[in-house]
């Protein structure tokens, strides 16, 4: 498993999650979990605004203030260089994958246009669109159904549209009472398809048919993260500097998080891919402003004292995280690492 996080001094950090095995004479053998640097070096120009990664296939992106799109190959810690067709300063991310192998690229940028790529060799432009034409608003968060056939964007002054991506176009817009920040496809506890957004301190979950309303979640605090799971569970982050889940079905708190950071938390990763049944598919990451990346187990939230797995400190004011599961044979033989002491 790999994590990507950009800060606002215009570093990319990357991490491994790195499975440590001591044993001595006198004692059975333990493990414990690392986070082992990959890289870290100034990437951009300026501040980092946004990433993303493939899921499983360790491909990942950040966009800058500087109007450049960089891609990175995780498993071998290669920066693979920028794409050259933004021309402002990048506002969205997305990436969407065919199980293991990534498809497309998402990237919108501040003159409002979403330029859609193929992830394959070369990364050519299939599209250029202007998401909300009539305010000509930049996209701030964007979403790509699990079929790949369609995404949602939501603008910045409040605006929400739906992409068919096959065609290249938009295929709806309307104007919401508050802009969201953040939107993700999701399913329910039943298996039913939907999409969440956050606004402010508001979570709403909708019903991917009509987009009406089935929950709207008072998260006390701004949202400033959310990552959806496995089970139709849905964890945030934000001003409140814990980490929530929510069952999407109930629209109910099942567990929390205090104080997850001592700043306000950033981004949020959820590895829930079965992984061959590996312990690691029960894990989360949490970024915060401060600069500290922690991995927790999803398991352990609903106890009282939760103690995080592992942590990195980038010393860094840190503005987004992505990661990859990295489900590769490569990837798993690498993250065995065997210490004697």
């Amino acid at each position: 498993m790999a994590l990507i996080a950009g800060s606002y001094e215009r570093f990319i950090w990357g991490f491994s999650l790195k499975t440590l095995t001591s044993s001595s004479a006198s004692a059975s053998s333990s493990e414990t979990l690392a986070l082992a640097p990959l890289f870290s070096y100034p990437a951009h120009a300026g501040p980092i605004r946004c990433a993303a990664a493939a899921a499983r296939a360790g491909l990942a992106a950040s966009g800058g203030s500087d109007d450049t799109v960089r891609l990175y190959d995780l498993p071998a810690a290669a920066d693979l260089g920028p794409l050259l067709d933004p021309a402002a300063p990048v506002s969205a991310l997305a990436i969407h994958s065919l199980g293991p192998v990534p498809r497309n690229l998402l990237a919108a940028s501040d003159d409002g246009l979403l330029h859609l790529y193929d992830a394959g060799e070369g990364f050519p432009l299939l599209a250029s669109l202007r998401v909300f034409p009539r305010h000509r608003e930049p996209a701030d968060a964007l979403a790509v159904h699990p079929t790949g056939r369609v995404a949602l964007a939501v603008g910045r002054s409040g605006g929400l549209a739906m992409l068919n991506l096959l065609r290249g176009r938009r295929s709806f817009s309307c104007r919401l009472e508050h802009p969201a920040t953040a939107i993700a496809y999701a399913e329910d506890g039943a298996g039913g398809d939907r999409f969440v957004m956050a606004a402010e301190e508001k979570v709403t979950v909708h019903d991917s048919e009509d987009a009406r309303i089935i929950h709207e979640i008072d998260c006390g605090k701004r949202v400033l993260a959310f990552a959806p799971a496995k089970k139709g569970i849905l964890y945030t982050g934000g001003e409140e500097r814990g980490i929530t889940a929510w069952d999407l079905s109930s629209g109910k708190v099942t567990s929390r998080i205090e104080d997850a950071h001592s700043t306000r938390v950033k981004g949020i990763v959820v590895f829930d891919d079965k992984n061959d049944g590996s312990e690691l598919c029960n894990l989360i990451a949490s970024a915060s402003s401060d600069g500290i990346i922690r991995i927790w187990d999803a398991r352990m939230i609903a106890k009282e004292k939760t103690t995080p797995l592992a942590e990195a400190n980038t010393k860094a004011r840190l503005t987004c995280l992505a990661g990859s599961s990295l489900n590769s044979k490569e990837s798993r033989n690498e993250a065995d690492v065997e210490l004697n002491c």
